[in-house]
């Protein structure tokens, strides 16, 4: 340094690119994959094509034949029973795997056993298994030659199990990585105050789980509401039994009422996504609590 020239500390700072990232300089990545607004842009125009201009089209099919059509064709008798149908079942589906799929991500991060890896494998087996190949493992096994004398086709049993089955792997992988970043130490430290292990899990545990639990519910609900191949078959779409409003949609568009069929898929896009958003808004609420009660 030259004798009698203060040092400049401006010289030594990086550069500044907003507010947001005052006194940061550039990451990496930053420079080297062009700039936000081009990364949100691409990010947003792949989002219209593949998801927003469907359900556009959708949505101009549904009004194609005026608002008197639409609601003729979710009000008719036929329609509100498939949705009877779909909603009821799938909310107990819904119910039953926030049970078990708690359960099988505990069993599968929380303890050892011989075959975890297998079972933990098997638990994305119907995300890989195309859904009629369930419809057909549903009918082998309860079936009119049910080997276990269990016969559930064409009831809405029969449909809950077919559901359950392709709906399990959401709330499991929900739920796992977050059972595996709890820290084991506040849950020893509650048992060293001497919590027993119910107070454990319902203060400790499932507040942390809540959000990951909501978020897995709606996924599988939003399955469930819209599941058609796994249900085919085991169902048997009896109307105002076992006719959920995918198979209604079908009946609707092999009649050539696409209209019709349009507005039931409107209905059960609208649940799908009230369902999932009212659920992900409380997941956050509850998250930003247990954050603030750390």
């Amino acid at each position: 340094m030259t004798a009698g020239v203060a040092p400049n500390p401006e010289a030594a700072r990086p550069e500044v690119i907003g507010n947001g990232d005052r006194g940061r300089a550039p990451s990496r990545f930053s420079r080297g994959y062009g700039s936000t607004g081009l990364r949100v842009g691409a990010a947003t125009l792949w989002l219209s094509v593949i998801v927003l201009l469907p359900l556009a089209a959708i949505l101009w099919q549904a009004a194609g034949g005026g608002w008197e059509a639409f609601w003729e064709a979710i009000t008719s008798n036929a329609a509100m029973a498939s949705f009877r149908v779909t909603i009821t079942v799938s909310i107990g589906v819904t119910l039953v795997n926030l049970v078990f799929g708690l359960l099988v991500a505990w069993v599968l991060t929380r303890d050892e056993f011989p075959g975890k890896r297998l079972v933990d494998a098997v638990i994305d087996l119907p995300f890989a298994l195309p859904t009629i190949v369930a419809s057909l493992v549903m009918l082998a096994l309860y079936g009119p030659n049910s080997p276990v004398d269990l016969h559930l086709q064409h009831t809405k049993w029969g449909i809950g199990v077919a559901l359950l089955f392709v709906t399990l792997p959401f709330v499991v992988r929900s739920v796992q990585p977050v059972l595996l970043e709890l820290d084991r130490e506040v849950e020893e430290a509650a048992a060293s105050l001497g919590a027993n292990n119910v107070t454990i899990f319902t203060r400790v545990i499932l507040p942390a789980l809540l959000p990951s639990l909501l978020s897995g519910a709606g996924l599988a609900f939003s399955r469930a509401i819209g599941e058609f191949g796994s249900v085919v078959l085991i169902g048997g779409a009896v109307p105002g039994e076992t006719e959920v409003s995918s198979q209604w949609i079908r009946t609707l568009i092999e009649n050539d009422d696409r209209t019709g069929a349009a507005a039931i898929s409107i209905v059960l896009l609208a649940i799908s996504f009230v369902v999932l958003f009212v659920l992900r808004a409380i997941g956050s609420r509850a998250a930003k609590r247990e954050e603030l009660a750390k």
